[in-house]
């Protein structure tokens, strides 16, 4: 464990001397708070409480909409669930920026190569620079997550329809999936920084693991699913066995050997 913390804590003091990564860590999230909050400021001070209903979808006013809540409620209930899956993209483009850079980085620097002379074994060294790069992006999600909640405990008068908006599905999506899905996009990372030599290229093809949360979140407001706690339990086993499967090709291909061989 000690040498866990020790390469999670060298990881740190590298890659946030990139400019790069702290704009990422610190802005990416901000804005992916002010779009849901300003729809929300939006709807709240323009849509009347005699708004139909009727334009929504059967299965998404059963769902999203629970007693106690007018038509002009269920209205932003249901908008500002359109936004749920931009809070996915900080778990996913964090991580991505801090991994992607963390082992072709390290060869541009030539810090690599005595890292990996050090007695420590693969598995170790993998955990930590894992670690490295999902604990920021976790944390960064989570406290996006606090900041959208208390915004829209300021906004709404009804807070009835704060629970609506921050219900089972929320959780899920952001305390269970959100780890997960960053777990998923390091290990991605890793294994591409492990096999390129280019720190941009690494991160440009690591981007790659984007495209599905961006298809989920038009998928959504496309109307073709409807992202209930049904279905984000669903993903959530997935993202869990994904992880296992990345987490055993990630250790399988990273070949420290082969890395400084290749490189030199």
């Amino acid at each position: 464990m000690k040498k866990i913390k020790t390469i999670i804590r060298k990881e740190w003091a590298e890659v946030f001397k990139n400019r790069m990564v702290i704009f990422t860590v610190a802005f990416l999230p901000l804005l992916l708070i002010a779009i849901p909050l300003g729809v929300l400021y939006g709807m709240h001070a323009t849509i009347p409480a005699s708004s139909s209903t009727s334009a929504l979808p059967d299965e998404m006013t059963q769902s999203m909409c629970p007693s106690g809540l007018n038509a002009s409620d269920c209205m932003q209930v249901f908008l500002i669930s359109e936004f749920m899956m931009l809070f996915m993209l900080v778990p996913v483009a964090i991580p991505v920026t801090i991994a992607a850079y963390s082992i072709v980085g390290e060869k541009t620097t030539r810090s690599l190569e005595p890292l990996l002379a050090t007695p420590i074994t693969t598995a170790e060294l993998l955990i930590g620079k894992c670690l490295a790069a999902i604990i920021p992006a976790v944390l960064a999600t989570y406290a996006a997550f606090g900041i959208f909640a208390l915004g829209s405990w300021i906004i709404l008068a009804n807070k009835v329809l704060l629970t609506a908006l921050l219900d089972l599905r929320w959780l899920i999506a952001i305390f269970i999936v959100g780890p997960l899905i960053a777990t998923l996009a390091v290990t991605f990372s890793l294994m591409v920084s492990s096999r390129v030599n280019d720190p941009r290229a690494a991160e440009q093809i690591s981007m790659v693991v984007i495209l599905p949360v961006l298809a989920g979140f038009f998928g959504q407001v496309a109307g073709i699913f409807v992202l209930n706690a049904r279905l984000i339990s669903i993903v959530a086993v997935i993202m869990l066995a994904l992880d296992v499967v990345m987490l055993f090709l990630t250790t399988r291909i990273f070949q420290r050997e082969q890395i400084l061989t290749r490189w030199k």
